[in-house]
């Protein structure tokens, strides 16, 4: 075949088609019902078992609706259950809009002040094209979420509960991503001029970008008044506090002892070395977004601990591959495309990697993890798309799916060994702001 596609080409091709009867069986099938049905491999859907020996969940799930902010419902979900059993409650949520109020706003002054540093680039060049094409994003990391309950502090979510554009950020996001844009061509005019002038000019900026902001999202709360009624039907009454005091009472892990652990196979990627990324983060001035590279054994064993200490696990991965909400499983051969389309699925973790065919998506927790001697053989998810996907939005994962689409847990500093916890005084390797390991959860 040359570089065209010509006559004698396509009618090789129709042949190739038309001469297999197992290929005109695959068509009657997928054009009739939906390619997972047909695909899916029954005898993974009959062995997977969602009994485990370790279930930490026995509350309800949330519902993210339709916005991209799972990685802030997992690290809330993973927060909730030590305020749940320090309140007495059998359900409980944080308020998930006033968290995201403050990750767009700071997020905002973020993207400005990167479009400042670097205002002397072509606009053109790779790093100012990636700002512009990422700004406005509803996804993020662990250490983003960090840094946001650091600053901000929490507040039950009846003090600001969820708004049409909360739960559908697709309209709001539009109208922030033309204002930061506009705001970008402002600010990189300003800043030939002086730093100073730049700086004037998006103090500007954020104020419309506060505005839009509440006009969607409500205005937060700086003070709340916080009662309620433990599940022994109990009266408390804490009286008024801030949300960074609130924060400070109910939240009961150690947040800034947690490092996120990676799993990154590629070549250039060496085990046991941290790695930021340029550009990635949403509070000026917080600790940079920084991951530990491990090998996936250290990731399991890590993440098994914890669960069996009592402690869900937040945890990033590529949540669209081989998983099934119709059966709430996910398993790496759930799907038996080579056998659909006669055709090589060949590439691993690190090539997915490389040549874009993977990267993190999504956050949830880990509640859960069946043993055997030792080992791990599934997990138990809590997601955050509700309770209509899933066993009651709860998934079981099995362990190969783990090895080739989870990407990062956070984890305590505790349950590292004195070499790891001595990489993480290195100097991280920075990475360039477009590298998949800098993808966001959303």
């Amino acid at each position: 075949m040359n570089e065209t596609l010509g006559s004698d080409d396509l009618e090789l091709l129709r042949k190739d088609f038309s001469s297999n009867p197992v290929y005109r069986i695959a068509q009657n099938a997928v054009t009739k019902v939906g390619l997972d049905d047909v695909a899916i491999d029954r005898e993974v859907v009959n062995a997977t078992d969602h009994a485990l020996s370790v279930s930490l969940d026995d509350w309800k799930v949330t519902n993210q609706e339709r916005s991209g902010r799972c990685w802030l419902f997992a690290g809330l979900n993973l927060l909730r259950v030590g305020a749940m059993r320090q309140m007495g409650l059998k359900d409980f949520e944080f308020s998930q809009n006033f968290v995201m109020f403050w990750d767009k706003l700071e997020r905002a002054n973020y993207f400005l002040e990167a479009v400042i540093d670097t205002a002397a680039r072509d606009v053109d060049d790779r790093t100012v094209a990636f700002l512009l094409d990422s700004v406005a994003n509803d996804g993020g990391q662990w250490n983003m979420f960090v840094a946001l309950v650091d600053k901000h502090g929490l507040v039950p979510k009846a003090f600001m509960p969820e708004t049409h554009s909360s739960s559908n950020t697709s309209r709001m996001n539009s109208v922030l991503r033309y204002l930061l844009r506009q705001g970008a061509k402002t600010l990189r005019a300003a800043a030939a001029r002086s730093v100073e002038d730049a700086r004037n000019q998006k103090a500007q900026i954020l104020a419309v970008v506060h505005r839009v902001l509440c006009v969607h999202l409500g205005t937060p709360p700086e003070r709340i008044d916080w009662q309620w009624i433990d599940s022994d039907r109990n009266f408390h009454r804490d009286g008024e506090m801030t949300p960074r005091e609130f924060a400070s009472r109910y939240v009961q892990l150690p947040l800034d002892e947690y490092v996120c652990l990676v799993h990154d196979p590629r070549p250039t990627s060496p085990v046991g070395r941290t790695f930021t990324v340029e550009f990635l983060g949403n509070v000026t001035g917080a600790p940079p977004v920084t991951y530990l590279n491990v090998e996936m054994p250290v990731m399991k064993q890590i993440a098994a601990a914890a669960l069996e200490s009592g402690e869900p696990v937040w945890f990033g991965c590529d949540v669209g591959k081989m998983m099934s909400t119709d059966y709430g499983i996910w398993d790496a051969a759930l799907f038996d495309y080579p056998s659909l389309y006669d055709a090589a699925f060949a590439l691993d973790k690190a090539d997915r990697l490389v040549y874009h065919e993977t990267q993190m998506t999504h956050a949830m927790l880990f509640t859960g993890v069946d043993l055997a001697d030792g080992r791990p053989r599934r997990w138990r998810v809590e997601n955050s798309w509700g309770s209509d996907k899933g066993k009651d939005g709860f998934y079981t994962m099995n362990d190969s799916w783990f090895d080739e689409y989870v990407f990062e847990i956070a984890a305590r500093k505790s349950l590292l060994t004195d070499e790891q916890r001595r990489a993480l005084d290195e100097d991280p390797i920075l990475l360039p702001a477009w590298d998949p390991m800098g993808a966001l959860a959303r």
